[in-house]
């Protein structure tokens, strides 16, 4: 929902910025035409020749455009992989969802012994998948056991079932917070 109200905003100042500098390329209103100057000659020679504060405002603005078309392209980038090429093996490929893929690791890592909650994202290429895999821990949970099992077992089992030779994992370990126990 957030990054649907993003894009929109991010739309609607863009369509507001183009419109903007539409009307200063052909000079249309309200500025007096194509052919009559942004700036009068007098304005011009009184900022243009001032100190060095002018060149300053050009620099910051010239890092705000950079930094706005950053920002621009971030935003039109999509951070998770939607498909995975399978080889079927008889020289045709199938197509594995993505988020197919996340749900299935989520689920047998969530089903481990000491884990709290997984959250899977499925980043990289059609053909060179990667995963990143968020675990919360319960806080009786040893973490070098819950990242072996996720390394062994549950990536064993993925790259299996997506047939994938190879299916690099980062792994983020958290632990929930709990309540300190009082004895009475």
């Amino acid at each position: 929902m957030l990054a649907t109200v993003n894009r929109i905003l991010l739309a609607v100042a863009g369509a507001v910025l183009l419109a903007a500098g539409i009307v200063v390329l052909t000079g249309a209103w309200p500025l007096h035409g194509r052919h009559a100057p942004l700036l009068s000659e007098a304005t011009r020679d009184r900022y243009w020749h001032a100190d060095g504060w002018w060149w300053a405002v050009l620099a910051a603005l010239a890092v705000g455009v950079l930094l706005a078309l950053w920002w621009l392209l971030s935003q039109l980038r999509r951070p998770r992989l939607p498909a995975v090429v399978v080889d079927t093996g008889d020289g045709a490929y199938a197509v594995l969802r993505g988020r197919a893929l996340e749900e299935a690791v989520a689920a047998e890592a969530g089903a481990l012994d000491g884990v709290a909650g997984c959250r899977v994202a499925l980043r990289g290429r059609r053909g060179s998948p990667a995963l990143r895999v968020a675990l919360e821990l319960e806080p009786h949970a040893v973490p070098a056991d819950a990242l072996a099992a996720v390394a062994g077992p549950v990536l064993t089992n993925a790259r299996t079932s997506a047939g994938l030779p190879e299916l690099p994992a980062e792994a983020r370990l958290k632990v929930t917070s709990h309540r300190a126990q009082r004895v009475t």
